[in-house]
């Protein structure tokens, strides 16, 4: 039973997200104390549906990224599917100035927690492509990810990691657990719990 009392699991989302990716966060975590929070750029609206990429599940958001700090989270997600490429869109992009949609400014606030040793940051498939809207967030990062964005991972400064001929199926590296794709879901989600548990260990 979800009783929330271990504190909270971020997940950034959009349209056309990973509907495997979403039924598992939404079994996985609660199963282990977490409530998970779904949150977005609302664009000034109260609430948004947002269906994932077959169409089977949706999901209201009521939380938003301009609203929240990372601080509150034991973790923060970025869902698979094509949600991040969504949230790194700019409604006024300036030549030669870093990406400033609201999810990417949310991202640089989590990044600078995760760095700190503060915040728990998990990446799954094309969820990648969020890091890679701004290259100063991704620039030196050992990561896994779907072969799709392997080149733009790379072109913005991370590093892609192999085992034979495929990027690794999931990665740590840091306080950034990354996962290949949502055929490892289960995995990425044991090992994003067991480096959020270990950190509590530490600060216990």
């Amino acid at each position: 039973m979800n009783d929330g009392k271990k504190g909270k699991i971020g997940v950034l989302v959009e349209e056309h997200f990973d509907e495997t990716e979403y039924r598992r966060f939404n079994e996985f975590f609660p199963q282990h104390g977490y409530d998970v929070e779904y949150i977005s750029n609302l664009w000034n609206q109260e609430k948004i549906t947002f269906k994932g990429n077959d169409h089977t599940e949706e999901v209201t958001v009521t939380v938003d990224v301009n609203d929240i700090d990372p601080a509150d989270y034991k973790g923060i997600i970025l869902i698979g599917g094509y949600a991040m490429d969504r949230l790194r869109y700019q409604v006024s992009p300036k030549p030669g100035e870093p990406n400033q949609s609201p999810a990417v400014e949310f991202l640089r606030k989590a990044v600078q927690a995760m760095d700190g040793g503060d915040l728990k940051v998990g990446t799954i498939c094309h969820s990648m492509w969020l890091f890679c809207a701004d290259p100063e967030l991704m620039k030196g990062r050992k990561v896994t990810c779907a072969h799709n964005i392997i080149c733009d991972v790379e072109n913005a400064g991370g590093t892609v990691i192999y085992e034979g001929d495929k990027a690794v199926a999931t990665y740590i590296d840091g306080n950034l657990i990354s996962g290949q794709h949502p055929g490892v879901v289960d995995e990425f989600m044991n090992l994003f719990l067991q480096e959020i548990e270990k950190k509590e260990k530490v600060t216990a």
